[in-house]
C-alpha cells in the first residue's frame, strides 16, 4: 500500500468575525447568500455559500469595532469581476432601494475595466473580488506616464480600488486640484472635481464646494464627451455637469 500524498486539490475557506449574527445572516441572504450552517450558541458558527465559493463566520474579539474595518479579509478570484459586481449592485437595490456606497455594509463603485472591487459586511470584514489576470505591479503616487493633475486622478483610482480608502483618495485629489488646477486643461479639472464630487458624497461631506467649481466651467462637447466616458459608471454624473 502506497504512502499518503499531498495532492494539489485544496480548498481554503475565509473564517471572519461576525458581530451580530442577525445582521450579518440578513445582509448575505439578501444579497443571495445560502445558508448551510448556523449557530449561534455555544459560540458563533455560520457558514454562507454563493455561486462557487463559501464563507465562514465564527466568533468576534470583545473589542472588535467594525467601524474600523480591521475584522477580516476574503479574497474572491474570478474570471471577470464585473458580473459580480451587478449582481451584487442588483440585489442591493432589490432589498434596499439603493445600492450602498458608504457606510456599513456596502460596496465600492466599479469602473468599467477595473480589475476588483470590495464588498465590506456589517461586521466590517473585507470580500474582494480580484480578476484572476490582474497586474501584479501598481503604480503608487499615479502612473509615471502622467503628470499634474491626471496623475493625482489615477492615484486617488488606485488608492480607491487597491487600498481601499476613499479618504486618503479624497485628501490626495484635494491637494492636487490646489497645486495643479489653475494649470491643467479644463477637462481634467472636471474629471477630478467629478471624482471630489463622488468622494465627498461616499464620505458624507458637502459637496456643495466641488460641485459649484465643475458646474462653473465652460465644457467643450469634446471635453463632455470625455467626461461621460470615462465617468459614467457615478452616479449622478448628468446632474454633477454644467448645463450645455
Amino acid at each position: 500500500m502506497s504512502d499518503p500524498v499531498v495532492r494539489p486539490n485544496e480548498t481554503t475557506v475565509p473564517l471572519m468575525p461576525c458581530a451580530s449574527v442577525e445582521e450579518t445572516l440578513a445582509f448575505y441572504e439578501a444579497l443571495g447568500f445560502e445558508v448551510i450552517y448556523k449557530q449561534s450558541k455555544p459560540y458563533v458558527s455560520l457558514m454562507l455559500r454563493w455561486s462557487g465559493f463559501r464563507l465562514c463566520f465564527g466568533p468576534a474579539p470583545k473589542d472588535l469595532d467594525p467601524a474600523r474595518e480591521e475584522s477580516g479579509c476574503a479574497l474572491v478570484m474570478v474570471d471577470d469581476v464585473a458580473p459580480y459586481h451587478a449582481e451584487i449592485v442588483a440585489a442591493m437595490r432589490r432589498a434596499y432601494g439603493k445600492v450602498l456606497h458608504s457606510g456599513l455594509p456596502r460596496v465600492t463603485r466599479y469602473r468599467p475595466g477595473a480589475s476588483r472591487f470590495t464588498l465590506v459586511d456589517p461586521s466590517g470584514n473585507s470580500i474582494v473580488f480580484i480578476r484572476r489576470d490582474e497586474p501584479l505591479e501598481l503604480e503608487y503616487g499615479g502612473s509615471k506616464k502622467l503628470t499634474g493633475l491626471a496623475k493625482a486622478v489615477d492615484n486617488a483610482r488606485i488608492l480607491r480600488e487597491f487600498k481601499n480608502d476613499d479618504l486618503q483618495a479624497f485628501r490626495a485629489l484635494k491637494s492636487a486640484l490646489r497645486r495643479h488646477g489653475p494649470d491643467a486643461p479644463t477637462v481634467e479639472r472636471a474629471i477630478a472635481l467629478c471624482h471630489l464630487t463622488d468622494l465627498a458624497t461616499v464620505l458624507g461631506e458637502p459637496t456643495g464646494p466641488w460641485l459649484a467649481e465643475l458646474r462653473g466651467l465652460e465644457l467643450t462637447a469634446d471635453a463632455r464627451q470625455r467626461v461621460e466616458s470615462e465617468l459614467g459608471h457615478l452616479d449622478g454624473l448628468r446632474e454633477w455637469l454644467p448645463r450645455t
